[in-house]
């Protein structure tokens, strides 16, 4: 009796809300698995991202756990809260290896919907139809890190903090 290995990710066009969904767990799940030392997730607001579904976040508690960091962008964080309460409580333990970048004043389809890693990337170029790219080709990872370092250096500030203090 053999272990089944997982198939390889994905290199070409995707296009549906279920499709996309699927890639952001596989990737999540190969991030753990491989040991990826880095990740970028990025998106307006993250409304249909299944970043709340038990299953994705023991993929990140086995990624993170593994000394990893990963960093968010978003305009706003305010459907993360809403929609994924799990993700948000992953957070807030979590929060020394993540950092929070927000951008409120962009348009949210200016703001790019990815996934990127040093390995492997999921660009999704039309938010609203959930049509993108996948790749692991070197230059389509290079491109996509450097349209995201623009938004992280220049066009976002710190956001989505871990807890609330209040007086």
């Amino acid at each position: 009796m053999t272990d089944a290995q997982p198939a390889p990710l994905p290199v070409g066009r995707f296009a549906g809300r279920e499709e996309f969904q699927g890639l952001v767990r596989s990737a999540l799940d190969c991030a753990a698995r491989e040991g990826w030392p880095e990740l970028i997730l990025s998106d307006a607001d993250f409304w249909d991202w299944p970043l709340g579904e038990g299953a994705v976040i023991e993929a990140l508690n086995a990624w993170v756990r593994q000394g990893r960091r990963l960093t968010l962008l978003a305009r706003t964080y305010d459907e993360v809260v809403r929609r994924h309460p799990r993700f948000v409580r992953w957070r807030g333990t979590w929060d020394h290896k993540i950092t929070c970048r927000r951008s409120p004043a962009a348009n949210a389809a200016d703001i790019p919907s990815a996934l990127w890693s040093p390995t492997w990337v999921l660009h999704r170029l039309d938010a609203e139809r959930c049509v993108g790219v996948t790749g692991d080709e070197p230059n389509r990872r290079v491109l996509l890190r450097e349209t995201l370092d623009e938004w992280l250096l220049r066009r976002s500030a710190p956001g989505f903090p871990a807890t609330v203090l209040g007086l």
